[in-house]
């Protein structure tokens, strides 16, 4: 982020609460001589500042590829997430079109109640950005490990939603392939909050007959 006097979450803040914005600068620029490779993911769209729809909050989370911040939308205040690939990370080929992948899945799934919703994916020169809806509850696991002990009826609807998500998924040609309980996230805070699938970072399409149902993330034995 660098040592900045003003915090990103600050300036968001301020920008919200503020009847128009001005574009402040977050904190996240590149350091001079060191730019990201010029790649395009997004081969339908063109390159633009997601800076100039979206401010760019805190940090709410990571993963191998990608950082996943609090945005604000500029246009309305709406509280959303941004999921952001930097293209430094993106050494292969085959990297590359799995981020393709990913958007490419998000957007084929119909909207759910049990699947996070894609607002829109924009690339710059230096990270791909999947902006989605914001899930304020927290994961799955953390919930858990709060509460320490689950009554066979509650276990039963928190498996129940899974299932329904394997069921949507494979329903209309997807596979997962990373479920697991950080990668559910509760909509908001309240105990009865809808729980929803995230990260489609390794997903795959499938047509029934062709391609094998595996369980693992071993990417050898059946692609």
């Amino acid at each position: 982020m660098g040592n900045c006097c003003r915090s990103p979450a600050s300036v968001a803040r301020e920008d919200v609460k503020s009847s128009n914005y001005s574009g402040h600068d977050h904190g996240r620029k590149e350091k001079s001589g060191n730019k990201a490779k010029q790649i395009t993911v997004l081969t339908d769209k063109k390159k633009e500042n997601v800076e100039e729809k979206y401010i760019i909050d805190r940090e709410l989370g990571r993963g191998e590829f990608g950082v996943t911040y609090l945005c604000i939308d500029r246009s309305n205040r709406d509280l959303l997430a941004c999921k952001s690939i930097s293209k430094r990370k993106l050494r292969t080929a085959v990297d590359v079109e799995d981020v393709r992948r990913e958007v490419a899945i998000m957007k084929h799934l119909p909207r759910d109640s049990s699947i996070v919703t894609l607002k829109e994916a924009c690339e710059d020169e230096s990270a791909v950005h999947l902006v989605m809806e914001l899930c304020e509850g927290g994961e799955l696991f953390d919930r858990i490990v709060a509460r320490g002990h689950y009554t066979e009826r509650a276990a039963a609807a928190v498996t129940r939603t899974i299932m329904e998500v394997v069921e949507l998924c494979h329903k209309h040609g997807v596979i997962h392939r990373d479920l697991k309980p950080e990668n559910f996230l509760y909509a908001n805070k309240k105990e009865n909050s809808p729980l929803k699938a995230i990260d489609f970072g390794l997903s795959i399409f499938f047509k029934p007959g062709i391609t094998k149902l595996c369980c693992l993330n071993c990417h050898t034995c059946c692609w």
